[in-house]
């Protein structure tokens, strides 16, 4: 506390830049967040399987599937979740608060790293910039406003990458702890953290190399190990009892390649640049093109600087630097190049922070050569990318109020039913029910699933069923969705529509 106290009264300038950046990157995160947070199928399903575990202790093996094959993550982000949604009462909104609050954390913590990565005698001025492009990226705002897997990602990788800075370049080993823990984090969030892999083990040979006590590294090294497999475990144990779904999904993903993946190094190449492109574009300029393109072309420098024109002598901090950067982006870029289908912004969630620390790296160059020069160059720059960061900012836009609309829908449901047991469907293109299910599990109401195995007695004499389609659409007698299918003949009883931009219907069995 002492060291943070004496920071802060002999950096009073930087201290009140950098609370004034997550003032505003918490604004941007914290701001009407019940009304913007996503609340679709995914998030109803995270939250009841994490009701479960508090109200039933039935703690989950596996997390949630991935769009691709039958893969299943790792079911940390799950009990990340508890503590939130326990203290917010139950309250979908409590798991969302505390993704802002790791973004927030992540501002921070990017400031932190880009400080220790270049530091400066005076403001660092880089770490304060590119500090404040990623609070109000648009991109990184949406992922911090809403309660899911991918979003913890990019807090974690920066972790497991500076622990594995520290271990390499201080020699301080128990950092390999904190990196084995948080690379499990990775992990479970999305698989693409595997691409952070070749870097951890480079950069733990090189470790090893530099080591003057190599039996306190191996010591370290294997303690991490331990703790990533204890936290990666229960994805093993579901494994073990279920015929290896997942193990046997990803040998699947790699070996059935015509759609998925190419094992071949220098088939990436013509893909580099694109991917750099996208990310450089979705991440930094607000999807703006040729923003984007110009920020990647910064990135594309710094290398070519790095590399080839720099004069001056490296030492070994500035070559640790320079090669974790290009390990952490150069592994991502040639990854994402190989994978044949849509790269989301999530699937970046990894490298999230690696464009604005090198616009960080970027900036203190241009001061540190061109004084204020470099200083107003920087500035302009970050005003450009400010501007068009505020103006697609996602509070300029109507929020999607979609947590509201579940609980209104659900308590609608409920009044239907008038406390009867019925049971219920969704249609709907790209939702399913478990958003809905969640608050009339809440709720206690009658709502009972459809067992194949046991139609008797799990079908009632109702079936209630929202669609979210337009209504010449819906059709609920004759849709083919399994809950539908299942409960039979079937006509509509009563109609409601309109019913915060969904229509119900309730069936009754045809005669």
């Amino acid at each position: 506390m002492d060291r943070v106290k004496s920071w802060i009264i002999n950096h009073k300038l930087e201290f009140l830049l950098l609370a004034s950046i997550l003032v505003i990157g918490a604004f941007l995160r914290l701001y009407k967040i019940n009304e913007y947070m996503t609340f679709l199928g995914d998030e109803g399903r995270d939250v009841i399987i994490v009701r479960r575990l508090l109200v039933e202790l039935h703690p989950p093996l596996i997390g949630p599937g991935t769009s691709i094959g039958n893969m299943y993550l790792g079911p940390l982000y799950y009990y990340m979740m508890a503590i939130p949604l326990l203290l917010a009462n139950f309250n979908p909104v409590g798991p969302a608060v505390f993704i802002a609050l790791l973004g927030i954390s992540t501002i921070w913590f990017l400031w932190f790293v880009i400080k220790e990565f270049f530091p400066t005698e005076k403001v660092n001025t880089g770490a304060l910039l590119a500090s404040l492009l990623y609070a109000i990226s648009p991109v990184i705002i949406t992922y911090s406003k809403s309660s899911w897997n991918p979003n913890i990602m990019p807090f974690f990788s920066l972790l497991t990458i500076y622990a594995m800075w520290k271990t390499w370049l201080k020699g301080q080993y128990k950092w390999l702890v904190i990196g084995g823990v948080s690379f499990a984090f990775v992990l479970q969030s999305h698989y693409l953290g595997l691409l952070l892999a070749p870097t951890i083990f480079v950069v733990w040979f090189l470790a090893f190399i530099k080591s003057q006590n190599k039996k306190r590294l191996v010591f370290f090294s294997f303690l991490s190990l331990i703790l990533f497999l204890l936290l990666m475990s229960p994805l093993m144990f579901f494994d073990l009892r279920h015929n290896f779904i997942n193990f046997n999904a990803i040998k699947a993903f790699f070996t059935n390649r015509e759609t998925t993946v190419s094992v071949l190094p220098w088939k990436a190449i013509p893909g580099i640049w694109p991917i750099l492109n996208l990310a450089s574009t979705d991440l930094v300029a607000a999807k703006v093109t040729s923003a984007g393109t110009l920020t990647a072309s910064i990135i594309a420098f710094y290398f070519i600087y790095e590399y080839l024109i720099r004069k001056e002598k490296y030492n070994l901090r500035k070559v640790s630097i320079v090669l974790i950067i290009t390990l952490w982006l150069g592994f991502a870029l040639l990854g994402l190049a190989l994978y044949k289908q849509h790269i989301y912004d999530h699937y970046l969630g990894f490298i999230f922070t690696v464009p604005f620390i090198i616009m960080a790296s970027v900036i203190q160059l241009l001061i540190d050569r061109f004084k204020n020069l470099g200083l107003i160059i920087g500035i302009i720059f970050v005003i450009l990318i400010g501007y068009l960061d505020l103006i697609n900012s996602p509070i300029r836009f109507p929020p999607n109020k979609q947590l509201e609309r579940a609980q209104a829908v659900a308590k609608k449901v409920e009044d239907i039913a008038n406390n009867k047991n019925f049971n219920f469907a969704l249609i709907a293109d790209n939702n399913y029910d478990s958003a809905y299910k969640y608050f009339l599990i809440l709720d206690k109401a009658k709502v009972v699933d459809i067992n194949p195995q046991n139609t008797k007695d799990s079908i009632t004499d109702q079936l209630i069923v929202v669609c979210e389609l337009e209504i010449a659409k819906c059709d609920p007698t004759h849709n083919p969705k399994t809950e539908i299918a299942a409960w039979g003949w079937s006509k509509v009883d009563v109609e409601y529509d309109n019913v915060d931009g969904v229509t119900i219907f309730k069936l009754a069995h045809a005669q």
